[in-house]
């Protein structure tokens, strides 16, 4: 929205005044008018800047009743890592186990799904859920970073599938193998002091639980934490003017130097039974949040004035059915206005007071009640409105409004048909995060990689 446009005395000659004021006013009819429309691409893990927003324009407000049409599905094999989305391709992992054990890094082309390239390796699982490969494709600056259930490390040029450099960070690092594999999708952190750095969740020996990799080269920059490797990926913020990497491993939530791996602050978030964390931690100004399965929920507070924290509050119930705040499993909340809105451990869809953890209201009707109930929500902000798309472990995608008030589906299509291999009970589910780029949505199950149009 325009509030107001200020114009200060041109001090150019005066053709060049005017064609300045003239570039000016298109540019501000086309913002206004939306003249230009807006669209991105989905590089890495929950999108460009890893927080679930989606700001494309020139997206539908309506769904289609029954299938969303499909602009292109090819066949791929199992795996719960979500596609990947950036110039003109799509990035997807998955698992074969005929003749052998193999992972497969996959290249597609946006417009018609045709294949680019394709590399495996071989990856006998040591691992429960052996589906496949959990980490979405990193795409940056013309890279590709793939990291596999079992820790194989790869850096593609993103355009030829050629190997930059790779890791068996199992081998290397003498990992305690969590018992779900290795899941948390690479971090790039650029800057101008510092050079790139991939920051991965390792979960090493001798204070390897988390790496950081030259970007270049891939040689080790430092390790961190001498602790257990959790589930969740890592997330960049800023504290103080200072970029401080999030990591939720299995024994803390703790943020790091990105150029050094050095701790500026550390929250114990010991488990009771198993490192279990997997969703997220998501931001809103100075509050961060977490939800655990077992464990319940914790909000820490973040000072805005320097790489610091604090516990807020801590919320668990008496175990996975009879909670308290939120026990999410897979699900990543979304946090806005003072609310938190999540998905508890049977698939209850929630709406939490920010300040305390108090429950405003509950929702079982956005995915069918079972254990490990999933949704996957980003929030996509228009020039006028703004909705929650959820995506249910179902294969349904609903325009909902998530508000104090409660939920409010809008429109809701079907988008994927759920398969076995990921979970072989209630005839399956669609657990891998989609993506939004370019105007489409981009999703997978065990069997397929689909494409389908959102423009308007």
């Amino acid at each position: 929205m325009l509030n107001r446009i200020s114009i200060r005395r041109c001090r150019f000659p005066s053709g060049s005044c005017q064609r300045m004021m003239s570039l000016a006013l298109l540019v501000v009819a086309a913002n206004v008018f939306g003249v230009f429309a807006k669209a991105d691409d989905w590089p890495q893990w929950r999108g460009t800047g890893r927080d679930g927003d989606w700001t494309e324009t020139g997206i539908v407000t309506e769904l289609p009743e029954g299938q969303l049409p499909l602009k292109w599905s090819v066949p791929i094999g199992s795996g719960y890592s979500g596609p990947t989305v950036a110039k003109g391709r799509v990035y997807v992992t998955d698992r074969q186990t005929e003749p052998d054990e193999i992972e497969r890094v996959l290249c597609f082309a946006e417009k018609d799904g045709s294949l680019v390239w394709e590399h495996s390796y071989a990856a006998a699982y040591e691992i429960g859920y052996r589906a496949g490969p959990r980490a979405s494709v990193t795409l940056h600056d013309g890279k590709a970073l793939a990291v596999g259930a079992m820790g194989h490390f790869h850096c593609f040029d993103a355009t030829t599938g050629e190997i930059l450099w790779k890791h068996d960070l199992n081998q290397e690092y003498k990992i305690a193998m969590p018992i779900w594999g290795i899941t948390g999708a690479p971090l790039v952190v650029t800057s101008a002091t510092h050079k790139p750095i991939v920051v991965q969740i390792v979960g090493g020996s001798k204070g390897a639980c988390v790496v950081g990799f030259d970007l270049a080269t891939g040689d080790e920059a430092w390790r961190s934490l001498d602790e257990r490797a959790g589930y969740s990926a890592p997330i960049l913020i800023q504290q103080g003017r200072q970029d401080v990497v999030v990591c939720w491993t299995g024994d803390s939530i703790s943020g790091l130097s990105p150029s050094t791996g050095d701790v500026f602050w550390r929250i114990p978030f010991p488990p009771s039974r198993m490192p279990i964390g997997v969703a997220t931690p998501v931001v809103d100004d100075n509050h961060l949040f977490v939800t655990s399965f077992y464990d319940g929920s914790m909000m820490l507070e973040l000072s805005d004035t320097e790489p610091a924290a604090q516990k807020k509050w801590h919320r668990v119930g008496v175990d996975e059915k009879n909670t308290r705040a939120l026990h999410s499993i897979i699900s990543t909340p979304v946090m806005r206005d003072g609310y938190v809105y999540g998905v508890d451990s049977y698939g209850e869809l929630r709406c939490l007071e920010m300040e305390t953890g108090e429950r405003v209201w509950e929702d079982t009707t956005a995915v069918p009640r079972n254990r490990w109930g999933t949704i996957h929500t980003v929030v996509h902000q228009s020039e006028s409105s703004q909705t929650d798309w959820m995506f249910n472990d179902q294969g349904q995608l609903t325009i909902a409004h998530l508000t104090p008030e409660g939920y409010q589906p809008l429109s809701q299509t079907h988008l994927l048909d759920t398969t076995t291999v990921q979970l072989p009970r209630r005839n399956g589910v669609t657990w891998s995060h989609p993506a939004y780029a370019n105007r489409c949505i981009f999703a997978r199950n065990d069997e397929q990689l689909v494409c389908a149009s959102l423009e308007d």
